[in-house]
């Protein structure tokens, strides 16, 4: 467990090095009962994928029961900042290249997926840092951002056109869901004119409520008119407990009661201007301040200060609110099993709000997370790719989450942040694939937007073997694996009496990314690699 005397280290950690952010369920009426029984049992020989292994008498059995059924999965994506500005203006074939890997659903002939099929893209609302240069304050110009309002209070729709690319390119590869979100508000609105704040303290007043939100609204509108494209939410405050007072990147702290007064703002703004947009709150720095206050007074306890009726900050009766609460997983991951507790915490708490959702909206490695891995150093291999599915797996089973969203999708940095990883150069460069891209993708190219999740029990305290299934909306079940031992686990499948077909599995390791195996038929076992993450498509009858 996360002390909280040690919060303020903790934030302080997030500007240096890495100067980030201190920074329904559905009615589901199954059609038919299935017992999916996996038997798992260590193994030392290298067979392949479709020879029958003998089943081992001390086998643990799981059982999946999709009749048993969870929370609904609205969406996995990740967001633009800050390398899109640049990257978006490469040349085409590298970034279509790029584009491809985190958007596109189709495959080469070989059956290799192309890309990860994200199904939500986070569009960064800019400030204006960029066009103050030098004097944002804000030391690495790749952190800062283009603002589309001009200083006489006009707006440009040729600014952020890098990150404008991508929101297309996004659209154009079958994204159908786009988040804006700002990490500050324009520098024309905040208190010290920059895109960050002075010593902790809140960078907006509340008489510049009501222009914030017509901003965000203006821009909404402005991209809709542009691109064709409409934001289906924004989310208009980011991780309010952290200072934001070094100039690492754009931000600002807000108290609870201030995010409920912008939010009444864009809530007021988005129905005058007859727009859907639906508006999420509220991007917590930690889980922990979902449920508790922590070291954060009037800052904490957010499921509770924004969805109890009996709270002042109360917003959950507005018509464009979605019923959702938004955290991040930073710094609560290590080790499993007390990681695990929080998020049983959070969904605890979800529960005391009927039909309250929980998104995963920000992760990447961060911090020394209790020893087992540090977010310094960039690893494009399979180690950081299984600590990645590791959370991706608590966040999904133990804290109920709806949704989960990388950070930045593409980096330039040296550390564990991006899924695409490129030179830092703002006309043209290379740029390659991380195993956490591929990771990533063993949920989202198959777990897709509507599924729900579905009962699995056997191995629920096994960390090193983890197990998690799905059902999509076309009677598909998806089941992901994750083998995080040095050896490889032999399962033998008992699906009963139900009908499958169109069994495919995909693998990523440190040889393969989301690699097509042989297809499985009438045999009862497969061997899930060592150090590899397998996900198991089937269509059910």
């Amino acid at each position: 467990m996360l002390e909280a005397a040690f919060s303020d280290e903790r934030a302080a950690f997030l500007f240096a090095p890495y100067p980030k952010s201190t920074m329904m369920r559905q009615n589901f009426k199954p059609l038919f009962l299935l017992s999916f029984l996996l038997s798992i049992t260590a193994c030392s020989g290298n067979d392949p994928i479709d020879k029958k292994q003998p089943e081992n008498p001390a086998a643990i059995t799981i059982s999946i029961d999709p009749s048993k059924t969870y929370q609904t999965i609205a969406h996995f994506g990740a967001s633009d900042a800050w390398s899109c500005q640049f990257v978006g203006n490469w040349p085409d074939s590298k970034r279509n290249g790029i584009a491809d890997l985190l958007f596109s659903r189709d495959t080469v002939a070989s059956g290799q997926p192309k890309g990860i099929g994200l199904s939500l893209w986070r569009f960064n609302i800019g400030a204006g840092t960029a066009e103050q240069g030098a004097a944002s304050g804000i030391k690495d110009e790749w952190r800062r951002a283009e603002s589309f309002l001009n200083s006489d209070g006009t707006y440009n729709w040729d600014k952020q056109a890098g990150q404008v690319w991508f929101l297309k390119a996004a659209k154009e590869r079958g994204v159908n869901e786009f988040l804006a979100f700002p990490n500050s508000p324009p520098v024309q609105f905040t208190n010290n004119q920059k895109g960050y704040a002075d010593n902790g303290k809140p960078n907006l007043s509340a008489a510049q409520f009501d222009k914030f939100a017509a901003f965000m609204v203006d821009v909404t509108a402005g991209i809709q008119k542009k691109t064709g494209i409409l934001f289906n939410h924004i989310s208009p405050v980011n991780e309010p407990q952290w200072d934001w007072s070094d100039g690492g990147q754009e931000g600002t702290p807000f108290y609870n009661n201030e995010i409920a007064g912008i939010a009444r703002s864009l809530s007021s703004a988005l129905t005058k201007s007859n727009l859907s947009t639906q508006i999420d709150v509220a991007e917590a720095g930690q889980i922990d301040y979902l449920y508790s206050q922590s070291n954060k007074q009037g800052r904490g306890d957010q499921i509770n200060a924004f969805f109890n009726k009996t709270s002042p900050d109360y917003i959950g009766n507005l018509p464009n609110l979605t019923p959702a609460i938004s955290g991040h997983s930073y710094f609560t991951t290590s080790p499993y099993k007390s990681a695990a507790a929080k998020r049983q915490q959070v969904y605890n708490s979800l529960k005391s709000v009927s039909g309250l959702q929980y998104w995963m909206s920000e992760y990447c490695i961060l911090g020394d997370n209790e020893g087992e891995i540090k977010g310094e150093g960039k690893d494009l291999g399979i180690d950081p790719a299984l600590y990645i599915a590791k959370v991706i797996h608590n966040d999904l089973v133990n804290a109920n989450a709806s949704a989960w969203h990388w950070w930045i999708a593409i980096s330039p940095y040296n550390y564990k942040d991006g899924l695409v990883y490129i030179d830092k150069n703002k006309t043209d460069g290379d740029f390659k694939s991380s195993k956490m891209l591929w990771a990533l993708g063993n949920y989202s190219r198959f777990i897709r937007p509507g599924a729900v999740r579905v009962d699995v029990t056997g191995i629920s305290d096994n960390e090193k073997l983890l197990v998690s299934a799905y059902k999509n909306t076309n009677n598909q079940l998806v089941t992901v694996i994750i083998n995080q031992n040095a050896e490889p686990a032999q399962i033998a499948l008992n699906l009963g009496t139900t009908k499958t077909s169109k069994t495919k599995m995909y693998q990523t390791s440190a040889a393969d990314d989301l690699l097509p195996l042989s297809p499985l038929k009438d045999q009862k076992e497969v061997t899930v690699a060592a150090k590899s993450i397998l996900t198991i498509v089937s269509d059910m009858h």
